[in-house]
This record gives C-alpha cells, structure tokens and sequence, in this order.
C-alpha cells in the first residue's frame, strides 16, 4: 500500500470529510500486514464516538436484478433529500486469481460523480455473506467522516447473503418478476431476514407479472413467523429506469428507522451486532495465531497429503493440530 500515515492524520482527516483520507484508511483496515492490522485497530477505537449515527442498510438480490442500477437511482433520490450518502459495494473475488473486478463505481457512474456521494468497492475475498471482510471498519470510518445513509451491496451469489444482515439496520431484498423468481426465490433464510422485498426492473411489460409476483411474495410472507422487531414486511415494485416506487421505498424505511428507534429495537440490534463483530474478530485473530505457528505449520505440511489421499481423517488432524497449538502457544 501507499505511504502509511500516522494515526492522528488518519483520524483527523476521516473526521474531516477528507475523501482521500478515507479511502486510504479503509485500505489500512483492509490490510492483512500486521503492523496496518494494529494501526486501523487503534485508528477504529479513535473514531468510534463520530459513529453510529447513520442509517445503514443492506442491499442484496441474485446477479441480474439490477442492485447496482437501482444503487445508483436510490442513491441519487437520497441525496435529493439532503442525505450525505456511502456506498460500500462488494465485488466477488476470483478463488483463482483472487483478483475481483471492482467496476461498481464505473457501473454507477453518475452517483459517483455527485459529491454527496462516496462510492467504495472492495473485494469479497474468501469472506461469507457477501460482504467484504473489513465491512463494518469502513462503515464506520464513512459514519465518522459524516456520511448518514450507508448502502452496502453484496456480491449476490445465493444463500450465503445473510451476513450482510448483522451489520445493518435495514435488510433490503431485490428480485425479479417472471424469472422463476416466485419458485425458487422464495427461500426461507433468505426471506425471513429480509426487512423489505423489492420486486425490481417493474416497468414496460413486466408490469403485469409484477404485481403477480407482488401477490406470491406477500403470500409467502404470511408463512413466516412475526419479526421480533414486531415489523410486517411490505413488498414493493420498483423501477430504477423509469424511477417509480423509489420514494415509496425510502418511506418504508424513514417509517422503519421512526418506529425502531422509538422501540428501542434499533438499539438493541446494534448491541447485539457489536457483541458478534467481537466473536468474528476473535475468531479471526485466532486463526491468524493458529496457522502462524511454526509447529503447526510444519505437521500441517507433512501430514496434509495424507487426508488429501484419503489415508487420514480430517478431523484426527484438526484435533492433533489444536493439540500442538494449545501445547506450543
């Protein structure tokens, strides 16, 4: 990475707005070297009373539904409310290469060229849930540099989109109308989480399986048990095209943020989603300690190609290899 700044600088320009700033110190969180990792981990703890002040939502759907289309357009109406908006989009990342594309800002090219808006791709990596690693350090870092609506768009590849759900306040859920949507959509996990279904691309000719589609998820729907924020999930058709049903959404969620806030719910999600980025970073920290360990490394290198062959359990290793860490720690 570039030339490592000091941490008042960091914390003074992320405090200050400064876009270049931030965008390198969301580098530094992203940073695997040891010495970044202590330096965001301080830098994190520094800006921690400018945050919490935005509304964060997560954004989702399957490839094709049009997230980064209607980023760019929801984005756009948010900042016509006077909302200072930040994009945090995710990329998927080639297992191969572990290259990943990052053309979110070229594919929402009109959004980040407004200076009301900030507009971050990161890669997924080897991250789960279609969220990038370090997600919830650059939100915070674009809470504190003063941004107070937060998107974050998810890589879109199946089931395993539910972690985005534990770094936001609102869970927002794209599909599409006459596309076996209605079928194979209609997944559990994935529904009962979401906090508003969006049935997008509904102009032109899909207009009619729209609303069709409307009236299966909203039967769907009724199957689920009650949110424990006490919320009805509405279901909403949208285009990002002709720009209709953007205004209803954001009414959706002002009422969401009213009533969740008054509840204390909003609260009480937020305490519980600190507690599990805790649980994840000592994870985390674990498994770097673990595998950095010279005796680990070495039985893991003679004896992999055992459980490669099939002649070991993967397991039995697992264990001996635990066994050598706890003895060598």
């Amino acid at each position: 990475m570039k030339k490592r700044l000091s941490l008042d600088a960091y914390k003074s320009g992320v405090l200050q707005g400064n876009r270049v700033i931030l965008s390198q110190a969301i580098t530094l969180v992203e940073s695997r070297l040891e010495e970044d990792m202590d330096l965001a981990a301080k830098l994190v703890q520094e800006i921690l009373p400018a945050t919490g002040k935005s509304i964060r939502i997560g954004i989702t759907g399957v490839p094709g539904v049009g997230k980064s289309t209607f980023i760019e357009a929801f984005g756009k109406l948010l900042i016509q409310e006077g909302k200072k908006l930040a994009v945090l989009a995710v990329d998927p990342s080639s297992q191969k290469s572990k290259g990943s594309i990052l053309g979110d800002k070229t594919r929402m090219e009109k959004l980040a060229a407004d200076k009301q808006a900030f507009i971050r791709p990161s890669p997924a990596g080897f991250t789960l849930g279609g969220v990038a690693s370090k997600t919830r350090e650059a939100m915070l870092l674009c809470e504190a540099a003063g941004f107070d609506m937060i998107l974050v768009e998810t890589v879109g590849v199946g089931q395993s989109e539910t972690a985005v759900k534990d770094m936001v306040d609102f869970f927002l859920l794209l599909v599409l109308a006459g596309a076996g949507d209605e079928l194979q959509g209609i997944k559990k996990g994935i529904m009962e989480m979401a906090d508003a279904v969006i049935i997008h691309k509904s102009d032109g000719e899909n207009l009619e399986m729209a609303k069709q589609a409307k009236r299966n998820y909203q039967n769907a729907l009724h199957l689920f048990p009650a949110a424990e924020s006490g919320w009805s999930v509405p279901v909403l058709t949208a285009s990002s095209y002709t720009k209709t049903g953007l205004e209803d959404i954001w009414n959706v969620i002002s009422n969401y943020e009213a009533i969740t806030l008054e509840s204390g719910f909003k609260a009480k999600n937020r305490a519980e989603q600190r507690v599990k980025w805790l649980e994840e970073n000592l994870r985390d920290l674990l498994g770097n300690l673990f595998f950095k360990q010279p005796e680990v490394q070495s039985k893991l290198k003679t004896e992999k190609e055992k459980v490669a062959k099939g002649e070991l359990s993967p397991m039995v290793l697992a264990k001996e290899l635990i066994q050598i860490f706890i003895q060598n720690k």
